[in-house]
């Protein structure tokens, strides 16, 4: 038998992965059981009509989410959508995290299990609706059974099913022994929304809130197995760099050390806890192989793209004749934008636990691709991706950088688990300096755009060229390149919503050894910035509005122009301001959700800008939390700011220059601005939030950065080009 672990008490790229889909019948994929079966109704008791719901004798409803949980509120979501339809009392739900299972809890989006994307809400919508819509059927039937009357003279509210005429009632617990052995139906029918009484509830109280204010929620560093060993990995300092050599005499001297083992990823230090195995590590004498290292640094790769900004790419769109409208337009304008790597920096570095058992292993780790992660770990070991166990623990933030399409983090923690024979197990825990330097950001790119006046100022020409690496070029999710064109480049650049009708965005796709990956919002991080901020300045060139002529550019994108116009009215747009102080604004749309932000900034001391005001408009479709919602818009907004004022991975002859927070500063808590957010009452299907809050900010802050200084921000962060707005300020 094996041991368990002693743990503390208590798209429009979306678009393209739907194709590989069919969601007619993925929705109720993992929903109904088999043909002819009963609802199941195991040992302890509980009844278990499908794959996301479990309902005890102690009326405690279990829901399971297939989607983890790091802090966004998709835990509380999922459980709101699901309670709804069952008329659950809210104070009787709880979450846990369905197990690794890619028939019963894929990704409806992606295929397979996994979270990121906004995609949680959207992809689980009417799938988290039927179950329990499914099981509020059976505890209607049982109760229906049992006393002898039609099941549509009985009602459902807070946890209790009753019968009016005769003044029956019961608990949910009551009911489920004969729940249990009723006939699940074929169909189910939904709730009008206008009759939703958790959906939409303003402060309906988190599931995750208690146990992590007192200490008891269960994050991967938590875990503790009798045997346990810490591992801490050296690894290349250049991306690319083998190790040549190795001498583990010294770190095999350092009290607490057990073991040192060669792996792909480099050399791994096991000691009895995690200091032991970090001076352990730094006592290693390795010698690095970097002959197919990469050696470049950010400077050289910024110069090697500017020479592709000035040869033609890849047409990823093309309305119109764009070369010849600009040469024909009465003006002409240019910009050439700049972003250099990002990392995703979590509050909580990457780490995973696995250990070995006759029957397979078992892995606890904070899981954001449970299906990709259970199958490098079942490849390392040379085992059957079934008897790989994920257990699915809270993440402490991710930002997409526990969403790698190699599994790292699991396949380090797999070969160390190899090497040693699997004889103990083992915690494979990153520091925050290799975590800052271990790769796998938001990849440096550079933009140009060019744009057309006619003689009445109208924009009558857009072209825009972008340079930079793919995502996920060689993984799992490349069959989002189209006729070479990886979506995740340019997403917010091709489906530029504003009526221009010649119109081009072509895209060079580069080849660096350093890793990337999907950093909060992706594309639309760079995209949205340049696209906002290059519109703004040709707007503001023409002598016009900023807000009346996106304005006239949206017209036909009726929920573009819906928050647009949200966030200038609630920002009193035009109205005066104190002197010193500019508003600025931008507008973007990102994972089918639909955000307009307007700021009001002034100049520090030091000529950073201070925002002062942030007021924000969302149209994300039903509203299934709005504290979440606006949390989530809080969450981007800060994070987006950060990266803005601060952020960069300078890359220097292959090496990483950052490495903690000190010299990778995220926001700090005096510099985030007042937020208000505005939420748009939809009847649409719930979409994104956990990024879409993100892209608006950068822009929306230059915009008004401009407005005071009259100088525009073309390279990231701002302190890069604060002395130089500062001097001509």
């Amino acid at each position: 038998m094996r041991r368990m672990p002693h743990l503390a008490p208590g798209l429009d790229r979306r678009q393209v992965l739907k194709g590989s889909l069919t969601l007619g019948a993925g929705l109720v994929i993992g929903l109904r059981l088999p043909r002819g079966a009963r609802a199941q109704a195991p040992a302890g008791g509980e009844f278990v009509p499908n794959a996301f719901v479990r309902i005890a004798p102690d009326n405690s409803i279990t829901v399971l989410s297939k989607h983890i949980e790091f802090g966004q509120g998709t835990y509380t979501g999922l459980a709101t959508v699901l309670a709804e339809e069952l008329d659950a009392d809210w104070a009787d739900v709880r979450v846990e995290a369905a197990p690794a299972d890619v028939e019963r809890y894929k990704n409806l989006f992606f295929g397979v299990q996994g979270t990121g994307g906004s995609t949680a809400m959207a992809n689980s919508w009417e799938q988290m609706r039927r179950a329990g819509a499914t099981a509020r059927a059976l505890l209607v039937a049982a109760a229906a059974d049992e006393w002898g009357v039609a099941t549509g003279e009985i009602d459902v509210a807070n946890g209790i099913v009753s019968h009016r005429a005769s003044g029956r009632s019961a608990h949910f617990g009551e009911l489920v022994k004969k729940a249990a052995t009723m006939e699940p139906p074929t169909e189910v029918e939904l709730k009008d929304p206008a009759t939703f009484t958790l959906i939409g509830r303003e402060s309906l109280p988190r599931v995750d809130v208690p146990a992590k204010s007192r200490g008891t929620a269960q994050f991967t560093f938590d875990v503790d197995i009798p045997g346990m060993l810490t591992a801490v990995i050296a690894r290349s300092p250049r991306f690319g760099g083998t190790v040549a050599s190795f001498d583990a005499a010294k770190a095999k001297k350092v009290p607490g050390v057990v073991d040192v083992v060669a792996v792909p990823q480099g050399v791994a230090v096991l000691a009895k806890g995690f200091w032991a195995a970090k001076k352990g590590r730094s006592a290693l004498e390795i010698e690095w192989d970097d002959s197919t290292a990469e050696k470049r640094g950010s400077a050289e790769i910024f110069a090697e793209y500017r020479v592709l900004l000035d040869q033609p790419g890849l047409s990823a769109r093309a309305d119109g004749d764009a070369d010849a409208a600009l040469a024909g337009a009465a003006r002409q304008f240019s910009a050439d934008y700049e972003f250099p790597f990002l990392a995703h920096a979590p509050m909580e570095p990457l780490d995973c636990v696995i250990q070995m058992s006759e029957d397979g292993c078992d892995v606890w780790a904070g899981s954001q691709l449970q299906t990709i992660d259970q199958g490098v770990v079942a490849g390392t070991l040379g085992i059957e991706p079934q008897k790989v166990r994920v257990h699915t623990l809270l993440g402490g933030g991710s930002f997409g950088r526990r969403a790698t399409p190699n599994a790292d983090v699991y396949g380090e923690a797999a070969a160390i688990v190899k090497a040693t024979g699997g004889k103990y197990p083992v915690k494979l825990v990153w520091t925050r300096e290799d975590d800052i330097r271990g790769g796998r950001y938001r990849p440096l790119f550079v933009h140009r755009l060019r744009a057309g006046l006619n003689e009445a100022g109208d924009i009558v020409a857009w072209s825009h060229r972008l340079v930079g690496q793919s995502i996920v070029k060689g993984t799992a999710f490349e069959g989002l390149i189209q006729n070479g064109i990886d979506a995740t480049s340019v997403e917010g650049a091709q489906n530029l919503p504003y009526a221009i009708s010649n119109l081009a965005v072509d895209l060079h796709t580069t080849d660096v050894g350093v890793p990337v990956l999907w950093w909060r919002s992706v594309g639309h991080t760079h995209t949205a910035y340049s696209t906002e901020t290059f519109l703004d300045e040709v707007i503001h060139a023409a002598g016009k509005d900023p807000v009346a002529v996106r304005r006239q550019l949206l017209a036909e994108h009726p929920r573009h122009l819906a928050v647009l116009n949200l966030a200038a009215e609630k920002a009193a747009w035009g109205s005066p301001l104190p002197a010193g102080t500019a508003r600025g604004v931008a507008v973007h749309e990102s994972f089918s959700s639909f955000v307009a932000q307007v700021v009001e900034v002034t100049l520090a001391d030091d000529g950073m800008p201070k925002v002062e005001r942030v007021v924000c408009a969302v149209d994300c479709g039903i509203a299934i939390n709005p504290d979440i919602i606006r949390a989530q818009m809080e969450s981007g907004i800060g994070y987006g700011l950060g990266a803005a004022l601060h952020n960069e991975i300078v890359v220097e002859s292959g090496r990483v220059r950052e490495s903690n927070f000190h010299n990778y500063k995220p926001l700090r808590i005096h510099e985030m601005p007042p937020v208000e957010v505005h939420i748009v009452e939809s009847k649409e299907a719930p979409t994104g939030v956990g990024e879409p809050g993100v892209p608006p900010i950068a822009p929306a802050v230059a915009n008004a950065m401009f407005a005071l200084t009259g100088q525009r921000v073309h390279r990231l962060p701002f302190r890069n080009a604060i002395g130089k707005v500062a001097d001509q300020a």
